[in-house]
């Protein structure tokens, strides 16, 4: 189950988050720079996969942005389930988050989602609810806001 997703700049500034389970905000800064801090100290040459308070995390980096997954054990699994969430399953993942951002943004950038956070809340959740990966196909996910996008062109048309 997907806990939480994180994307980065270079800088180490989050510009985008989406959690999946209540954790409070003084715990999300705290795991947010914490977890950001070693994503970005690795070197190219290492696995993007680390283990850090009970969470499997999983990164990639793209340009000057990383898109962080944060999983964690099933909760309908029980106590002291084992994470066995698939680590090249979420990097696959990733790479749809990226893609359907790229062909919403033409080429997703920093700012893309600094002024169009809205948008990009959007398209996540379209691929993801309550934790669950729910659809990856880049048409079915782009479709709502193609949608949303023509009909406020109609309605600013009507006020000139």
């Amino acid at each position: 189950m997907i806990s939480f997703i994180l994307m980065v700049n270079k800088q180490g500034q989050t510009r985008f988050s989406s959690y999946y389970e209540w954790i409070s905000i003084d715990e999300r800064s705290a795991l947010e720079s914490e977890i950001i801090r070693k994503c970005l100290s690795r070197s190219e040459l290492q696995c993007s996969f680390l283990e850090y308070r009970g969470y499997k995390v999983i990164y990639r980096r793209y340009a000057s942005l990383f898109f962080i997954v944060g999983t964690k054990p099933d909760p309908f699994a029980g106590e002291g389930a084992e994470n066995n969430e698939n680590e090249l399953g979420m990097l696959e993942f990733i790479h749809a988050v990226v893609e359907c951002l790229d062909k919403w943004a033409g080429s997703i950038c920093e700012l893309d989602i600094m002024y169009q956070l809205e948008e990009v809340h959007f398209v996540v959740d379209e691929m993801v609810q309550n934790g669950y990966i729910v659809e990856t196909n880049k048409v079915n996910i782009l479709r709502p806001i193609a949608l949303m996008e023509r009909e406020s062109q109609k309605s600013d048309a009507m006020f000139r």
